[in-house]
């Protein structure tokens, strides 16, 4: 899917983003967790950890928005529903911030792309946009940069994918829809 915000008006005061996602399941969410509330003390980082209910990958970023275009809702979920995949596991073992402005530096939980992962990803439209993508979870925002670390991985079959809005400013997400990855 293109990225759909680019040729929109920026004037409108933007509210709302958009994006796929896969969410952890609740064993490998409770790891992730357990490890940002560690790495907080162990590098004694000041910003507290995102709750396990916010942790995912994103597959796709589709834009910013003043509301919730009904256009690119459909677009989306037209894209979203033709997705015919198997489950994808996602393993993630490393961890690393990102960067970011000072105070906003994401610590995430990476891993390396796989080739289910990356197909996903591509059918999504991700692939036009960006010539990387790494798998990751973000676990916090600080102003200290932690370098990169191997750590024991984490891994869970993500056996669906979710729309997901954003509300801007909130750290507040809605789950819109979610499509199956079946055999």
């Amino acid at each position: 899917m293109a990225d759909v915000a680019s040729g929109r008006e920026r004037s409108e005061r933007l509210t709302d983003s958009l994006f796929f996602a896969l969410y952890p399941d609740e064993p490998a969410a409770a790891r992730i967790a357990e490890l940002a509330a560690w790495l907080r003390i162990e590098h004694k980082l000041k910003a507290r950890p995102i709750p396990a209910d916010r942790l995912h990958v994103t597959l796709h970023y589709l834009g910013a928005f003043a509301g919730l275009p009904a256009d690119v809702l459909t677009q989306a979920r037209a894209t979203a529903s033709r997705i015919a995949l198997p489950p994808v596991e996602v393993t993630l073992d490393r961890i690393e911030s990102f960067s970011g402005r000072r105070a906003k530096r994401p610590l995430v939980l990476s891993g390396d792309v796989t080739e289910p992962l990356a197909t996903l990803q591509q059918i999504l439209g991700a692939a036009q946009r960006h010539s990387r993508f790494t798998p990751h979870v973000t676990m916090l925002y600080d102003e200290q940069r932690v370098a990169r670390e191997a750590v024991a991985p984490i891994t869970w079959t993500a056996r669906e994918f979710a729309l997901v809005r954003s509300v801007l400013g909130k750290s507040h997400y809605d789950v819109l829809a979610r499509w199956p990855l079946a055999t």
